[in-house]
């Protein structure tokens, strides 16, 4: 099992190397691939919808196609400045977060988990259904176990590692971007002469418009056109959201990586729009608009129909990989939601490649459901999606507005920061408005329902995970105020040199794992102090400094805490040695406490035969199904597995 994991996720790296965060974080350009999809695809969908919902005033296309411009550069501009003030990761949840409150925040991610799973779920589904456009119709009854069979693919390559699984979609991504962007030129450039004669059709079909309509209905009629089309922006967010896994100086490469972002996002969408006007594209049953608007172009040309289907497959395939950017940024919003206590602690966790496997899991098995539930109809699903984003946007828009009237006394540049959030949260207000009333009838209460269920459930973890810290102070009564200063304070040299170098210690010796110094590890010591009555002679207290998401943001987070843990177990060997008792320490910094602990632990019997590794297990006052799912009960894992090797394990109760 553990060869077939080798193979299939890669072996296990060390995030105590300085360099693994090198190895790992992405350039502007990777990032751009691996963040950028979800908004890149949108262009197969999002203008589509908005041409389209013009209905016959064409020609108004021209003023839609630059309000879509116009807006994919003020959203941008104001996640710039967000990933100004936010230089370590500036999503949705963490802005809301700091600049309002910690509530709004957690709304705001869930909204932002809710709208990852449905990027998923739509990507994956409009690419099985673009692919299988081209594929005979007996085909068609495969077309769900093909959208399953993705989904596990991009699970795996995501549980791989984050630049593992964006390197593959490279080629995909730019041949991609090379065939549209040459459509798009081509239809202007060819078009070139008649430029004029469209500029006069657009005036004169805004003036019929408008006495047909009234200046209020053409009015209603773009914003509608406009607010439908809204499907184009929800990727922006990604970058700003993402800014842990870019490479340093993670601000610079950010930024860059938006306005990578920003320009082929508005060039694509605008050009769309604009190319459907130019070619009088009308909509098609069984046929996309990009579709008809390739076919118009290439016709005549040699290969024509060889570009066509290869557009046509490559959008497929991008809409596919645009589920990568749910399994990017979603884990990681899960993470820092389980890092405040919003959700399980266990989503915050690393697995030995280095990502967080559990959210990863948890995104894939939600798709997977979704997608199972909705039988990849993406009629059904795009009326859930887009609604969540636009949420997250206001909010953060809103938090960015009163942070920059909050420092309007210190910053001499706040007016013009302001007006730029200012602008974004009126546009994303205004968006997510309207796709609400819009499409609420429609199904999209079902997406408001789940949302509002999720923020249930993530103010009941948060309430257990308060009771259970008020439960814990009652332990912190033991800390002894007198031990403050005993950082100076060395092992005991016999026990260290036993430690280092080969010699056996025949000595009764007690191995005690601690997590801190604190209340929980001081009762274990006392515990076994009370129960083996002078039996043990040497004292060595074992600690694993768990390298999560919180600490996995560059070296100097690494150091920090290989030094808080080295002070916390001076003080253990303080505490022992006044009581006249040979101390020691261990320690060592992993993602998976129970390995590090066996590791440690099988060491250590090496030099001490003769001991006993003991350890605390919290006994709630009522068992109940918070109190199984949200700890981890580490101490029974490494208890097994030591067992397994005939090494004794105690394991003591400590009651709260």
């Amino acid at each position: 099992m553990e060869r077939l994991k080798r193979v299939l996720f890669g072996k296990a790296l060390n995030p105590t190397e300085p360099e693994v965060f090198h190895r790992l974080s992405l350039i502007a350009f990777l990032a751009w691939i691996g963040l950028g999809t979800d908004g890149i695809s949108s262009s197969a969908y999002g203008p589509a919808e908005a041409f389209i919902a013009l209905g016959g005033h064409h020609y108004l296309a021209i003023i839609l196609a630059v309000m879509t411009a116009i807006t994919v550069f003020i959203i941008s501009a104001s996640y710039m400045q967000i990933i100004e003030l936010f230089p370590s990761g500036g999503g949705g949840y963490l802005v809301a977060s700091k600049l309002l409150s910690p509530s709004i925040g957690m709304v705001s991610g869930c909204a932002l988990l809710v709208d990852y799973v449905l990027t998923i779920v739509v990507s994956v589904a409009s690419g099985a259904d673009a692919i299988f456009s081209f594929l005979p119709a007996y085909w068609l009854p495969y077309k769900l176990l093909t959208a399953f069979a993705v989904l596990l693919i991009l699970i795996m390559l995501n549980l791989r590692g984050i630049k593992e699984s964006v390197i593959p979609i490279v080629p995909i991504f730019l041949l991609f971007i090379l065939t549209h962007v040459t459509a798009i030129l081509y239809a202007i450039f060819t078009h070139v002469s008649s430029l004029p004669s469209v500029v006069h059709e657009t005036v004169t079909d805004f003036k019929i418009s408008t006495s047909q309509l009234g200046l209020a209905g053409v009015g209603m009629l773009l914003l509608h056109a406009y607010s439908l089309g809204g499907g184009t922006y929800t990727g922006i967010e990604a970058v700003s959201n993402g800014l842990p896994i870019l490479r340093e100086p993670k601000v610079e490469t950010g930024k860059r990586t938006m306005m990578y972002m920003a320009v082929s996002l508005a060039f694509m969408a605008s050009g769309l729009i604009f190319g459907y006007l130019l070619y009088q594209v009308e909509p098609v049953a069984g046929k996309t608009l990009n579709a008809i608007l390739f076919e118009k172009i290439a016709q005549g040309w040699p290969g024509g129909s060889g570009f066509v289907m290869g557009s046509l497959l490559l959008e497929a395939l991008i809409l596919v990989v645009a589920a990568q950017t749910g399994f990017l940024d979603g884990p990681r919003v899960l993470a820092n939601m389980a890092i405040d206590g919003w959700m399980p602690t266990r989503f915050g966790l690393l697995s030995d490649r280095l990502v967080t496997q559990n959210g990863i899991l948890l995104m894939g098995i939600a798709s997977m459901l979704l997608l199972w539930i909705s039988k990849g109809s993406v009629s059904f699903l795009v009326v859930l999606y887009s609604i969540n984003v636009f949420m997250t946007f206001s909010l953060s828009q809103l938090g960015m507005v009163f942070h920059w009237w909050q420092v309007r006394r210190g910053d001499s540049r706040w007016l013009r920061k302001l007006t730029v959030n200012g602008v974004g949260l009126c546009l994303t207000g205004f968006i997510l408005l309207t796709v609400v009333v819009v499409k609420f009838h429609e199904g999209g209460w079902v997406t408001l329902v789940v949302t509002a269920s999720l923020v249930v459930l993530a103010f009941l973890i948060k309430r257990h995970y308060g009771q259970t810290r008020r439960l814990l102070s009652r332990l912190d009564g033991l800390l002894p105020q007198n031990y403050a200063g005993a950082g100076e304070i060395q092992a005991d040299p016999e026990i260290t040199d036993i430690v280092q170098s080969g010699v056996k210690s025949t000595r009764d010796t007690a191995i005690i794992l601690v997590n801190g110094f604190n209340g929980l590890g001081l009762h274990t010591v006392f515990n076994v102090q009370r129960v083996f009555r002078g039996h043990f002679e040497n004292y060595i207290f074992l600690q694993v400094g768990l390298v999560d998401v919180g600490q996995f943001k560059g070296a100097h987070e690494i150091e920090k805490l290989d030094e808080n843990i080295q002070k916390d177990l001076t003080r253990y060997i303080h505490l022992m040695r006044t009581e006249g008792y040979l101390a020691g320490s261990v320690h060592s910094l992993g993602t998976d406490v129970a390995d590090e602990v066996e590791a440690q632990v099988l060491k250590l019997r090496e030099r001490f035969p003769n001991s006993v590794l003991f350890a605390g297990q919290l006994v709630f006052p009522k068992e109940t199904i918070f109190t199984r799912i949200l700890h981890n009960y580490t101490a029974f894992a490494i208890q097994r597995r030591l067992y397994q090797k005939g090494i004794p394990v105690q394991i003591l109760p400590i009651r709260v």
